[in-house]
């Protein structure tokens, strides 16, 4: 999936010119519908892309079952990568004064055990 997005320039306006990252695809069970979890390198706003990978997702389909040879090839339900939004929030969480102050407060004193 990741391979058909780096090589594939899509005519669609809403995916052309944008790098889409593909960072996890989850098959159900009976292995008819594949999570495509997406991400767009350096913004956030990949909900603006959702139609558009809809709109395509049955050519992504298709070129998936011809280059891995499936007789059926997944359904394809794309959603937003937001695991790389919450460990920037954690990150900057951890950076707050508050947090410091509290790690620190937390931490034995180096001078003790000597």
């Amino acid at each position: 999936m990741a391979e058909l997005f780096a090589r594939t320039t899509f005519r669609d306006p809403e995916l052309a010119d944008t790098a889409v990252t593909v960072t996890e695809v989850r098959l159900s069970p009976d292995f008819k519908h594949a999570t495509v979890f997406v991400a767009r390198l350096g913004r956030s706003d990949v909900d603006a892309l959702l139609p558009g990978l809809k709109r395509v997702a049955p050519w992504l389909r298709t070129q998936m079952s011809h280059k891995l040879r499936l007789r059926v090839a997944p359904e394809l339900h794309f959603q937003p990568d937001t695991t790389l939004d919450e460990a920037m929030h954690m990150d900057a969480l951890l950076k707050s004064p508050d947090v410091q102050r509290d790690i620190a407060a937390a931490q034995p004193e180096d001078d003790e055990e000597d």
